[in-house]
């Protein structure tokens, strides 16, 4: 099966990645019926295909072992009728917990009320290259299909030995095995009970198409949601262990600094203070948060700083230190760019700019560390837990096998979590002391010292025809990365490049990734392209778009927004963008009210059709949508990180602004249902139009033409 069997690589702009193994360690069949009892189980052998996770190959940044000949598991019917599944995918907001337990329980045909799923346990969970990419639905819905399928005709065979009849007249429905002759049934728990019976995982595809659903596809609730809402759930920062100490990390006043003085007397004076001292990590642990950071405080330093870009000069050290486009892998280009422009009647050249923005989740990162017997566990939240524990056991300088890394359910991540920064401090510190320490970053080590959204520079040249075709198109990113980068429109004469360019700030993956930038660079080109052409921005695209689906979004988009709309006030305007990425297409209508005696920008309306094949989840895709609508509008408007000799000038909440309630616009999310499609992911795509658009608008209302993000971070006045 092609979706399961792709050999994942990540995209060039993921700066954070630095090793991603892609061995596992995972209990052995005996010792897994030890830990969840008596029971039915699925199982995969590694040692003969890959486990149907991502994985990684063909990337420096991951290196290749052989794989273990151990098994896998997947799912575990008990005694008591509980189905649990495995998976080492990461929760950290996107409701994944329930939509994979829908999947599971339509499957098996059992309640959904039956199912809990283990994550991100890297001593329990199978291997898996990390929560990123829109890639959990894609990979897990067929996967989990096939697992309880297996399943299925596991307890369908136990039933059919126990009565001695052929397997293929018996039913399974209601978490029970039915004979429909005689009228005899057992449930599931019943045929589990005494027994270790293993199934290894067939190859063939899923048979219950989506049209077929009866549990995946509705809009259940959020499998814990009261937890989350009451604050019951335990988030890493909430992890109590008995005797356990808080850790604080000494950072640099600056990026570069380097330490020239160093007097700890009076930290390790106080009572039950730890200092440690380790290479360039300088860190304590105390009792009390509050002790550690007084302890912290009470370290005397000196460095020596050194002068550094700041964020005004960004965009022109960017385009200024490229590196020679050498790579064959970042240049795409068909036609003749020659032809294109000298068969153009309207040429548009522009520059576009994208700041370096934060992540800024509402949990900062956390990880609490213990050591046991020369084991390290540690709880943190984290993207990719196998990658954290490979890395814990490199930095410790013992096996993998010595390692656990579990990943509570987690407080966002947006792409930021994919380091273990606070992991390594935690088990630091945790050896240091031989108590289990907790380290939780502040907002300001969180704005200052996680990495960012790259900043980028993406220059764009393009000619169309006097009746608006496409003719030319010429795109070049500095920097900002290669998602999304190449057009969806039908355009003869093309080049699109890449130029990599040497880190200023320490960046890293953020949701969707370059797309977010290419995108914006894109679609605003394109209603620059419309407006010469004098053509409505709407049939501008269509004209020169053959991809049905989005055509498909950008006509549900246009139709619930009642485009094109007339202006019915002063400082009103309108604007649209379209795009598609990871196997999902997107098209967003914004409106937008703007008072020019006062700068004041205000998005009143937004519109977005989003379409990612069959929904499994209808309310979690549309929270989806909505939320990465709402997130878009901080890096659209205001969201920048700003930096001057190695300084983050906004670190804190009160100077980097995000959106608040009182920028939140009505929003309509139409979710197109693609049942005859498999089911993509949908946490990254529906970002990647809310800036153009906004920005299009913007334009419509005042006739000026915004080509940096953030668009009005001080009001149009001053943009």
């Amino acid at each position: 099966m092609s979706t399961m069997k792709e050999r994942f690589a990540p995209e060039p702009e993921r700066y954070e990645f630095s090793a991603a193994p892609m061995h596992q360690f995972e209990l052995a069949r005996r010792d897994f019926f030890k830990v969840l009892g008596a029971g039915i189980a699925v199982f995969v052998v590694a040692k003969d295909a890959l486990p149907a996770q991502e994985t990684a190959a063909g990337s420096r940044s991951f290196h290749n072992e052989e794989l273990p000949k151990e098994i896998t598991s997947w799912l575990h019917v008990g005694e008591d009728g509980v189905v649990t599944g495995f998976t080492g995918k990461a929760e950290m907001g996107q409701n994944i917990r329930t939509s994979i337990s829908q999947t599971i329980a339509d499957e098996l045909r059992v309640p959904f009320e039956s199912v809990r799923l283990v994550l991100a346990d890297t001593t329990l969970t199978p291997f898996d290259a990390g929560t990123f990419g829109s890639r959990t639905t894609p990979t897990m819905t067929p996967q989990f299909r096939r697992v309880a399928e297996a399943a299925r005709n596991l307890l369908i065979g136990v039933a059919a030995k126990e009565w001695n009849v052929a397997p293929e007249g018996l039913v399974a429905a209601d978490a029970k095995v039915t004979d429909p002759t005689s009228k005899r049934s057992l449930s599931y728990a019943e045929l589990a009970r005494g027994k270790t019976l293993a199934q290894n995982l067939p190859a063939e595809d899923p048979i219950t198409s989506a049209s077929e659903w009866k549990i995946a596809g509705k809009p259940l609730p959020k499998v814990d949601g009261r937890a989350f809402v009451t604050g019951r759930h335990q988030y890493t920062s909430d992890i109590r262990l008995d005797g356990m100490l808080y850790g604080k990390v000494l950072r640099p006043p600056s990026f570069g600094a380097t330490l020239t003085s160093y007097d700890d007397t009076a930290a390790k004076a106080m009572t039950g203070v730890t200092v440690v001292r380790d290479g360039d990590f300088i860190a304590v642990a105390a009792p009390s948060a509050h002790e550690a950071q007084k302890a912290l405080d009470a370290i005397h330093t000196q460095w020596k700083e050194v002068p550094q870009v700041p964020s005004k000069e960004i965009f022109s050290h960017l385009k200024k230190n490229a590196e020679p486009s050498s790579n064959e892998r970042f240049r795409r280009q068909k036609g003749s760019l020659e032809e294109g422009l000298a068969a153009a009647a309207h040429r548009v050249d522009a520059t576009y700019n994208v700041a370096y923005i934060a992540h800024a989740p509402l949990e900062p990162r956390a990880a609490v560390a213990q050591w046991t017997d020369g084991k390290l566990t540690v709880w943190t939240g984290t993207q990719r837990p196998f990658a954290n524990r490979d890395e814990l056991a490199s930095v410790f300088h013992i096996p993998e096998s010595n390692v656990r890394v579990i990943v509570p359910d987690t407080g966002a991540a947006y792409g930021g979590k994919h380091t273990s920064d606070a992991a390594i401090e935690a088990a630091r510190l945790a050896r240091a002391t031989g108590k289990p320490v907790k380290v939780v970053w502040t907002r300001e080590e969180e704005f200052t010292w996680a990495y960012f959204r790259p900043a980028g520079v993406i220059e764009v040249s393009s000619g169309v025809t006097g009746d608006g075709k496409l003719t030319a198109w010429e795109f070049h990113n500095y920097h900002s990365g290669m998602s999304g980068i190449e057009t969806p429109y039908d355009v003869a004469n093309q080049l699109t490049q890449y130029h990599q360019v040497p880190l200023v700030l320490r960046s890293g993956s953020y949701r969707g990734l370059a797309a977010t930038a290419n995108h914006f660079a894109r679609e605003t080109h394109m209603d620059a392209l419309a407006r010469v052409a004098k053509m409505d921005s709407l049939e501008f695209r269509l004209k020169n778009l053959s991809d049905v689906r989005m055509r498909a979004v950008l006509e549900a988009a246009a139709e619930s927004c009642g485009w094109p709309r007339k202006k019915t006030q002063e400082g009103q305007g309108f604007g649209l963008a379209c795009g598609a990425e990871k196997g999902s297409y997107v098209a967003t209508c914004a409106e937008v009210a703007v008072d020019r005696a006062s700068g004041s920008v205000r998005v009143v309306r937004v519109v977005e059709a989003f379409e990612c094949g069959a929904i499994v989840n209808p309310d979690g895709l549309r929270n989806q949508v909505v939320g990465a609508i709402i997130q878009g509008l901080g890096g659209a408007l205001f969201e920048a990180v700003e930096f001057e000799n190695g300084h983050i000038k906004n670190p804190h909440f009160s100077a980097y602004r995000v959106p608040r309630f009182r920028d939140v616009p009505e929003i309509e999310a139409v979710l197109l249902d693609r049942k005859d499609l498999p089911s993509a992911g949908a946490g990254e795509t529906p970002i990647m139009t809310i800036a153009p658009a906004v920005g299009n608008a913007l334009f419509d209302a005042t006739g000026i033409r915004l080509n940096n993000l953030p668009l009005v971070p001080n009001g149009l006045r001053a943009a």
